[in-house]
């Protein structure tokens, strides 16, 4: 799809009309505009595909990028150079909180898809599935809901505050202006996301919307991914050079290399990604627990370990020989439950590539965030599977020790954290709960001290 070239000092425009809304997107950043939206460009139909994109909570982008009419700059940074190619798949950017247009654009009949890039804790789901109760956010939302639901309030007054509340408050009004079925996609690294979605928006109305309980069932169908693009956060020094380089406020950076596994109904269309690159999967478990185990796993653990060792990128933490055999004793442990025939040889020689590359600046401290979260969904089944399989789980249980150590010291997660092994993996099996095996994970951490 054309869209509009520029010269040194030029701003973006658009030369040639935005395509058609289909799509409306929430948790518009970096990652979806360096994922999904280069996807739907790229696609062989993309002049029939646009995409309206909504912010988690920051006003900041949604303007910017409406000020260029939804265009950006999507820099591939190989070790060789630089490519550049201007996206113009979003035709309208929004910020979250722009309800009154996210309720049109999700009750419209043109619309057929919505992707979802709100990271892992976007989803406020508890241990068992469903929303967290806990979070007054969350509660809040419900209540909304119910008032909704119940005719004590319109939809147009309502105000939720999270994404499954913002989600859902469009899906009742896509129910009640009859707009039809529709697909919906998880694109964040959640194994079986579309599962986990799925279960969680039918437990969070369950008992207070009824009606939308039953129309979701009959007429949302909830597509599952593995999604893959290595996007890392720019200083404000690189971004200021890139802003004056290609007269564009929103850049982005990613790495060549892309991966998108999908499975699922889309039950009114979609773009054909596939002819983009994308593939579509009748099971998707075995290639998500692949890229979840190794290339998240390791990006969790060099994160901690790397910077309890002083690096601040994965290019430096991975060149370190301490942290790179603490990758592969991960990955060792991981192949070992991993199906055979996933190519798992080559796709480690492929990331130790990536990891490498030096002119990707993936910073260790934009990935550390959320560890805890993160760790029970990449390194923890590892360890749990191995030690079922009446293995050691050396390499994930030393994974979880620096990841404890980098916790205990702040270096990961937040603030410094007064948490134990135990703590750590709270709710894991039997195995990996025992006090053998907790005891190896506080001595892995002890070789850390505060």
């Amino acid at each position: 799809m054309s869209t509009t070239t520029t010269t040194p000092g030029t701003r973006l425009v658009r030369a040639v009309p935005a395509p058609p809304v289909r799509i409306v997107h929430l948790g518009l950043g970096a990652f979806s505009r360096s994922h999904t939206a280069w996807y739907t460009q790229a696609s062989a139909d993309g002049d029939d595909w646009g995409i309206a994109a909504y912010t988690g909570r920051s006003r900041d982008l949604a303007d910017r990028l409406t000020r260029q009419d939804g265009l950006y700059t999507l820099v591939e940074r190989a070790e060789d150079g630089d490519r550049a190619e201007v996206i113009g798949s979003v035709a309208r950017a929004h910020a979250g909180d722009d309800l009154p247009s996210l309720l049109r654009d999700l009750s419209a009949p043109e619309t057929a898809v919505v992707t979802l890039t709100i990271t892992e804790i976007g989803y406020r789901l508890g241990a068992d599935g469903g929303p967290d109760l806990g979070d007054p956010l969350v509660r809040r939302d419900r209540d909304e809901l119910a008032a909704v639901a119940g005719g004590r309030l319109a939809p147009q007054d309502a105000a939720p505050e999270t994404a499954v509340g913002r989600l859902l408050l469009g899906l009742e009004s896509r129910r009640r202006a009859e707009g039809g079925p529709i697909a919906i996609v998880s694109c964040d690294n959640l194994p079986d996301n579309g599962g986990r979605l799925a279960r969680g928006v039918s437990a969070w109305v369950e008992g207070i919307a009824p009606e939308l309980a039953g129309w979701l069932d009959a007429h949302a169908s909830f597509v599952a991914t593995s999604i893959d693009r290595i996007t890392p956060r720019i200083s404000a020094e690189e971004d200021a050079v890139l802003r004056a380089r290609y007269g564009d406020d929103a850049p982005v950076v990613a790495e060549p290399f892309h991966d998108w596994v999908l499975s699922g109904r889309f039950p009114v269309g979609r773009p054909a990604w596939e002819s983009a690159g994308a593939r579509f999967v009748d099971d998707l478990d075995p290639w998500e627990s692949r890229k979840l185990w190794l290339l998240n796993g390791a990006h969790t653990l060099l994160a901690a370990l790397g910077r309890l060792r002083g690096h601040e990128t994965v290019a430096a933490a991975v060149a370190d020989p301490v942290c790179r055999a603490a990758v592969d004793a991960l990955w060792d442990d991981a192949a070992t439950v991993l199906p055979a025939d996933l190519g798992i040889p080559e796709y480690r020689e492929a990331l130790l590539e990536r990891f490498s590359n030096p002119r990707i600046e993936h910073r260790l401290q934009q990935i550390g965030q959320d560890t805890e979260t993160k760790l029970r969904l990449r390194i923890v089944p590892v360890a749990e599977l191995v030690l079922a399989a009446g293995g050691r789980a050396e390499g994930s249980t030393a994974a979880l020790g620096a990841c404890l150590a980098g916790l205990r010291r702040g270096l990961v997660g937040g603030s410094p954290a007064d948490v134990s092994a135990r703590a750590l993996v709270e709710g894991s099996s039997p195995a990996l709960l025992d006090g053998d095996i907790l005891e190896r994970v506080e001595q892995a951490a002890s070789a850390f001290p505060a």
